[in-house]
């Protein structure tokens, strides 16, 4: 499935952020900036585009460069298209030192595929995150928004059979 690239916000999108800058004084719309990313993004097909990034900058009256270092700065906007799924693998000390590298190691050899790279079927993106603040149920990983807890090899295939 190709990735879609918008260049403009949708109706959808400038009213979800609309709604969302009434928490905000009106002089502040930039406060709005890391939500009306996140909207458009989730309409974009998981990923943002300069373009739609310039539209975001546009219709909050922001300079670009500054919508720019929001989505670059945080791990959660994607710049370039990714898979259906985004596997995040927790790689930080509790998981490490629960065998999160057994986990690593598993899905790299399953999905064919390193940290940051998508199956030639569009299907699974591969990441290594920092830290999911789930240490007591580590090794972990986080496909979209849900946990995935006390992971091992084979309770992952059992995730990903399911997801394919």
């Amino acid at each position: 499935m190709p990735a879609q690239d918008k260049t403009q916000l949708s109706e959808s999108v400038r009213t979800k952020i609309d709604n969302w800058m009434q928490r905000y004084p009106a002089d502040q719309k930039r406060s709005a900036v890391i939500e009306a990313l996140r909207y458009a993004q989730e309409e974009n097909n998981n990923w943002l585009s300069e373009p739609l990034m310039d539209a975001v900058a546009d219709y909050l009256g922001m300079p670009k460069i500054a919508v720019y270092e929001v989505a670059t700065f945080y791990t959660m906007f994607n710049l370039k298209p990714i898979g259906q799924h985004l596997i995040e693998v927790c790689t930080n000390i509790s998981c490490m030192l629960s065998g999160c590298d057994k986990i690593v190691d598993h899905l790299k050899k399953r999905l064919q595929i390193n940290f940051n790279e998508t199956t030639p079927d569009g299907k699974f993106t591969l990441r290594e995150a920092e830290c999911l603040a789930a240490c007591a149920a580590a090794p972990m990983f986080q496909i979209g928004r849900k946990y995935y807890e006390k992971l091992t090899p084979e309770k992952v295939n059992t995730i990903l059979d399911e997801l394919e």
